[in-house]
């Protein structure tokens, strides 16, 4: 698939805390085709920043799954793991302009507020306390922040009233998914973010991020989310099944299915190369359930 226009940038970012699964398929496949559909480029990212719930080989593992399915992505897989010094710099970015503050408070005591929004008890915490742990949240000022989802349509929060000032930097000093996410997607060129409806109520969060520093604000696109049976979302918690290769014409084909794409079923008695020919040449958003979540039976 020739790549010819430099203008859109995709990406995968699956993290390494388990084996790919159908959900993981279903948001590779959109995102790859949205970009191979428009010539773009697609890029994968693995957000390994999180060590306490990675599983040993299982960047590999992930690595060797999207190989396996015929997922060709351009040029180095960029580790988050690598990008510290990026994150600590968005971060000095921000406590220098007041907009950060350091939070003593355990998740139990936030609980305890009775309410899942942050209660602001640190707000005016302005200076590092001697002596204790603490994160670095940022203070949330009130007033909407919203995006056209090229799926799910307009969607809007009050970060303030709906979410309250949030994490950049755990106590534990690891940094927050929104803050790698903000930077990353910008330090790669990203313009179109295509990624799974469970993600979101993450984007005006990332959006609000991506405005504070400057940067370029890419266009989001939320597909919809594979349920099991019971309902639940399949993930890797859920002990999600993991993508089994063998299977995978099958799978892929189920994939598109579940997109909305109409495959045909001749396509199952092809090899999986003419599969993603098709589905290439096939492709549309405009197909794409505009639902958060629908039901996959396998």
């Amino acid at each position: 698939m020739a790549v010819i226009n430099s203008s859109y940038v995709g990406r995968f970012a699956p993290s390494p805390t388990g084996p790919l699964h159908f959900g993981s398929l279903i948001a590779a496949a959109g995102s790859y085709l949205d970009a191979r559909a428009n010539r773009g480029r697609w890029l994968l990212r693995i957000d390994d920043i999180d060590p306490p719930r990675e599983q040993p080989g299982a960047t590999d593992d992930i690595r060797r799954s999207l190989e396996q399915f015929g997922f060709e992505w351009d040029g180095p897989v960029l580790l988050q793991s690598t990008r510290s010094e990026a994150y600590r710099a968005a971060l000095e970015q921000l406590r220098e302009r007041g907009l950060m503050f350091y939070c003593t408070c355990s998740r139990k005591q936030i609980a305890e507020e009775g309410d899942k929004v942050y209660p602001g008890t640190c707000r005016e915490r302005i200076e590092p306390p001697a002596g204790q742990e603490y994160a670095l949240r940022l203070r949330v000022d009130a007033g909407e922040t919203g995006l056209a989802d090229l799926i799910q349509g307009a969607y809007a929060q009050d970060l303030r009233i709906e979410i309250g000032d949030f994490v950049l930097q755990r106590r534990d000093g690891l940094y927050s998914y929104h803050m790698a996410c903000s930077v990353d997607d910008a330090f790669q060129g990203i313009t179109h973010v295509v990624r799974g409806a469970d993600l979101l109520d993450s984007t005006p969060r990332q959006i609000h991020l991506q405005q504070l520093l400057g940067l370029p604000i890419p266009h989001y696109a939320h597909l919809p989310v594979a349920a099991g049976p019971n309902g639940q979302k399949l993930s890797k918690q859920n002990l999600a099944r993991a993508l089994d290769a063998a299977r995978r014409e099958q799978l892929l084909w189920d994939a598109l299915q579940f997109l909305g794409q109409q495959p045909p079923r001749d396509l199952l008695s092809v090899d999986l190369k003419s599969i993603w020919e098709w589905a290439a040449k096939n492709w549309s958003l405009n197909k794409v359930p505009k639902v958060s979540m629908q039901t996959y039976k396998n």
